[in-house]
């Protein structure tokens, strides 16, 4: 069995209320560290990606299990990658992958500098089919990205989604083994398919946004920061959500 904890779009800004929202979800998941086996989040570390922003993530997010994090488009390429992946100073995609508890984790940089929407390019994805085929047919692989390849019926994140998604369905056809796909952006925990694989998006840690028939208001005040579960098993995968009241 093996179980990710993730979270996505914590959206550091220097105050302490948005920094409390953080804290409490990485204390939830830190206390019950002896049964996870890694975190992963999704992006949107920063909420401007400003450099003080990062120095506050890495100062905030500490835990004592493997931590793997992406870039969002709020997020800036030079900045996160010198402050949260040891001081890299690549200006491409941030893509990286990493062996855990047998199974093989897949950091995919769907970022497009200066705008919001996503989309994985074409060097990120040959170096995903050779990152996958090296590792073996027996491997499970897990594909992190920020936006999500498909539409939520949310009408503005919708039009701010990752697009090019047929060229990653053709990547899926080969690959068998891809056993889920984790993703954030669009502050709402859930649960879809794509490519048929599970396509399971982390509630947004720093605010929820509504559904169209929630309100008029784009973000739900109402909603604490939430986090998700998934459980790896006998060749399927559960995800469990939980909302983790703020400090």
């Amino acid at each position: 069995m093996l179980v990710v904890a993730h979270i996505s779009d914590l959206h550091f800004n220097g105050t302490a209320g948005g920094r409390d929202r953080v804290t409490s979800v990485l204390d939830y998941i830190n206390r019950r560290a002896d049964g996870i086996d890694a975190l992963v989040v999704t992006g949107d570390i920063a909420d401007d990606g400003r450099q003080s922003e990062y120095e506050e993530a890495a100062a905030t997010l500490i835990t004592p299990l493997p931590m793997l994090v992406l870039p969002g488009n709020h997020d800036v390429r030079g900045e996160f990658g010198h402050a949260l992946l040891r001081g890299t100073t690549e200006t491409g995609p941030l893509n990286y992958s990493q062996m855990i508890a047998g199974a093989l984790f897949l950091m995919c940089d769907s970022s497009i500098p200066g705008q919001n929407e996503g989309r994985l390019d074409d060097d990120t994805l040959t170096w995903m089919d050779a990152q996958i085929a090296g590792a073996g047919s027996h491997i499970p692989v897990f594909v992190a990205f920020h936006h999500p390849p498909v539409t939520l019926q949310m009408p503005f994140m919708d039009t701010i989604r990752q697009s090019g998604e047929e060229r990653l369905i053709a990547l899926v056809d080969k690959h068998p083994n891809i056993v889920a796909f984790l993703c954030g952006h669009a502050h709402t925990g859930a649960v879809t398919a794509f490519a048929g694989r599970p396509l399971c998006l982390a509630p947004g840690v720093s605010s929820t946004l509504n559904l169209p028939f929630e309100g008029s208001d784009v973000i739900n005040e109402t909603q604490p920061p939430g986090l998700a579960f998934h459980v790896y098993a006998e060749g399927r995968i559960i995800s469990h959500f939980r909302s983790v009241p703020a400090a």
